[in-house]
């Protein structure tokens, strides 16, 4: 799947937001404004102004939104979610080309708040998955005790885990040691038979 620059680093943004929420890791990955500031950081994203409250509450809202287009069941109900939620964030597609990236699409109005952002950004992202025809790739991990998502851009799709760097290493560790297990024991020496054995007789 051919993805550009700019529809990875939004991807990408969108993992990491999903991520955030308590239903997923355990606890409130956006608790305050330094947990905000935080993920504004990691996600590089840009033209941010000085944040608030109201601006981490309605980061999480948006948040809850993008879950549920993550999860949606069909590709109608993914668009009809999506179209809501870019034309509440009042999408503006220019062209930019900071930072060295070279030209690419900003979606976001310019002075937009971080929320309206984010729903842009990742909205339009999630929409070219869904005209691709690709929603297969919006993944959940599959080790048993990880909520997580990722976006699988694997060539042939074979992804399983998150990107935490554990869980795929658990998992393989796991069926290692429970395939040794259930290897039977290996047999000791034979015991030596026919002339054999009466060579070492003789030699005793």
């Amino acid at each position: 799947m051919l993805v550009t620059h700019d529809t990875q680093c939004a991807l990408d943004a969108l993992v990491d937001l999903l991520n955030t929420a308590p239903d997923v890791c355990g606890h409130e990955g956006l608790a305050d404004l330094a947990a905000l500031h935080g993920f504004v950081a990691r996600s590089e994203i840009v033209e941010v102004a000085a944040l608030t409250e109201a601006d981490l509450a309605a980061v999480r809202r948006v948040r809850t939104e993008l879950h549920a287009i993550f999860r949606a069941g069909t590709p109608e109900a993914a668009a009809q979610q999506v179209n809501a939620l870019v034309a509440r964030a009042g999408t503006t597609p220019r062209l930019t080309n900071h930072d060295g990236h070279g030209w690419h699409m900003h979606y976001f109005a310019p002075r937009a708040a971080l929320a309206e952002h984010l729903a842009a950004e990742s909205g339009m992202a999630l929409a070219f998955i869904v005209v691709a025809g690709e929603r297969e790739r919006l993944r959940y991990c599959e080790a048993p005790d990880c909520a997580r998502v990722f976006v699988d851009l694997s060539r042939n799709r074979s992804r399983r885990y998150c990107d935490s760097r554990t869980c795929g290493n658990r998992l393989h560790v796991a069926a290692y040691r429970a395939r040794q297990r259930t290897m039977p024991e290996q047999a000791g020496p034979a015991e030596p038979t026919g002339q054999a054995a009466g060579v070492t007789a003789l030699g005793a």
